[in-house]
């Protein structure tokens, strides 16, 4: 089972990119964040003639994620528990019926930017609202994966130039700590335990050539439960589809299970 995460900045915007990689990767899950468009219209014909089922948990304009899914989908649930007020759109679970059923949690994590302030306060607030969700999975003792962009540089060594991004809510240690936390609670960070040491990037920014100079960070993850890690075969980032026509500032990261 191959499962991606990929944030596309737009769906509208990568309409011909995301199939174009579809084709190519043939991943049988994919989840997608920032898809900024409402449910109803999510060009979801476009993905059901290429064989996946698409649910969605959509906002307009903004946020936004979705599951794609060649195989069987069951207990669809939208929107992160802990808070009733919140509107945004970042959360969607499913489980996959593989071989072995995986759940799946596809996120976005806010930014938090500027800090100090309002959203900084909510993206750490999520993140303890992220942390009991997952305390309540990993209690099922079932493999699952909370994959997406986390919007958490985790360590220096995650961005190609670590001093800039110091006062930045994506590396603050306040961030950070929230993430390890996470971590802590017997996750395994399945790039990294394949992947060691610097020069792994995820998203590259628009603006000052950031991909043609690799100025780049990793904020795109896959954190697996005990059972998940243990059925990992393999975990790549798909950092070539950043170089093509019309890209998303992020690129697909995704997993091999043996499920």
């Amino acid at each position: 089972m191959k499962i991606a995460s990929f944030n596309i900045n737009g769906i509208k915007a990568r309409i011909n990119a995301l199939p174009e990689w579809l084709a190519e990767a043939k991943p049988d899950v994919v989840l997608l964040q920032e898809i900024k468009s409402v449910d109803e219209n999510f060009p979801r014909e476009l993905f059901e003639d290429m064989g996946y089922t698409v649910e969605t948990h959509g906002q307009k304009s903004f946020n936004g994620v979705a599951i794609l899914s060649r195989l069987p989908l069951e207990d669809i649930t939208r929107g992160l528990p802990g808070d009733d007020t919140d509107e945004q759109a970042r959360w969607i679970e499913a489980t996959v019926m593989g071989k072995t059923p995986v759940r799946v949690c596809g996120l976005y994590l806010p930014n938090g930017n500027p800090v100090p302030g309002p959203k900084y306060d909510y993206k750490l607030a999520w993140m303890d609202r992220l942390q009991a969700r997952a305390v309540e999975l990993l209690e099922i003792e079932e493999p699952f994966v909370v994959a997406g962009d986390y919007n958490i540089i985790p360590q220096d060594e995650d961005a190609k130039h670590p001093e800039v991004w110091v006062e930045d809510a994506l590396a603050r240690p306040e961030s950070r700590a929230a993430y390890r936390r996470l971590l802590n609670l017997g996750f395994t960070e399945v790039f990294r335990t394949r992947n060691p040491g610097p020069g792994h990037y995820s998203f590259w920014d628009y603006q000052r050539g950031a991909w043609d100079k690799n100025d780049g960070i990793r904020i795109d993850h896959f954190l697996a439960s005990p059972e998940c890690a243990d059925l990992v075969t393999d975990c790549q980032i798909d950092s070539y589809v950043r170089g093509r026509e019309k890209p998303s500032d992020h690129v697909p990261v995704w997993i091999e299970l043996d499920a």
